[in-house]
């Protein structure tokens, strides 16, 4: 598969990242709250990424990034109207296109203009900065968001334990899934995106695009509460996979795609944090799942 660094689709990767805001933000609005904000993560879909079923009262919606087709579908009960996606566009545009459908439609909602957790510094409903689009690149891009969470299912989905399921988080536009202990520990600082995030002793995997910094795309493996401090390393799986204790994440850069290293990377991790957090019977997370009669 052929794997995009941050710089070769540097601007189409920010003019998806901000649409997936507006959508993120509309999902906070009408989505019933979750734990560590599981309400408000997009489903990554066979085109695109999706709010999923939403309600504004008794009225029905759903708002569709499209990148196959590179269009957003705004579908309410059974009408869906579209909004192209391409160069030169500016994020007030598509602002102002999907809330005017939204109007049309009688669906009520009002978000907070200004992106969370990214770079971009102009507001949703007035930055007429031209944004760039290359759709060949998008799709690309979606691709790689389907294996990453594809790759995180397969290790996750056996296991005997609390989990939000992986899908595009808007604010870090990462694609990420977590595995909940169920055990209180509230975050140590009154800041409203950590306060729900991190509340609960919790692992995070996940695969972020890079940035300007780190132009490969990586898997991670997130503990909390953090470690912050040196770990063992010794059975840690494959060879480029390291542990940096100033960030408690593990981390995977991703030269090409292997599902058998993506595997060994999420076990391996797993394992040594496991002996670290002290999670009681976390053995029980592993028990066969017991299908083998119903698959046959």
């Amino acid at each position: 598969m052929q794997l995009l660094t941050h710089s070769e689709w540097d601007g189409t990767k920010q003019t998806l990242h901000l649409i997936s805001q507006l959508l993120g933000k509309i999902r906070l609005q009408l989505a019933p709250p979750e734990p560590q904000w599981g309400h408000v993560s997009l489903p990554i879909t066979v085109n695109g990424f999706t709010t999923g079923l939403l309600f504004e009262k008794e009225r029905a919606l759903q708002i569709d990034v499209d990148v196959l087709t590179s269009r957003i579908e705004v579908c309410v009960d059974n009408r869906t109207h579209s909004i192209s996606i391409e160069a030169g566009k500016s994020i007030k545009s598509y602002y102002d296109a999907l809330f005017n459908k939204l109007r049309f439609e009688g669906i009520q909602v009002t978000i907070n203009p200004k992106p969370q957790e990214m770079a971009f510094t102009g507001l949703l409903d007035t930055d007429e900065t031209a944004l760039s689009y290359d759709a060949s690149h998008a799709r690309l891009g979606l691709r790689m968001f389907q294996k990453a969470a594809h790759e995180q299912l397969i290790y996750l989905s056996k296991l005997r334990c609390r989990k939000v399921k992986p899908a595009l988080f808007w604010g870090t536009f990462d694609v990420s899934s977590i595995i909940v202990y169920s055990r209180e520990h509230p975050y140590p600082e009154n800041k409203i995106i950590e306060r729900v995030a991190f509340d609960e002793a919790m692992v995070e995997f996940g695969f972020w695009p890079g940035d300007p910094m780190t132009e490969r795309p990586s898997f991670f493996i997130l503990p909390y509460p953090f470690l912050f401090k040196p770990l063992q390393q010794k059975t840690l799986k494959p060879d480029p996979a390291y542990y940096d204790p100033e960030k408690s994440e593990f981390f995977l850069h991703i030269e090409k795609w292997s599902s058998e290293q993506i595997q060994e990377f999420f076990s391996s991790s797993f394992e040594i944090l496991m002996g670290e957090v002290g999670w009681e019977r976390h053995e029980y997370f592993f028990l066969p799942l017991k299908l083998e009669d119903e698959t046959r």
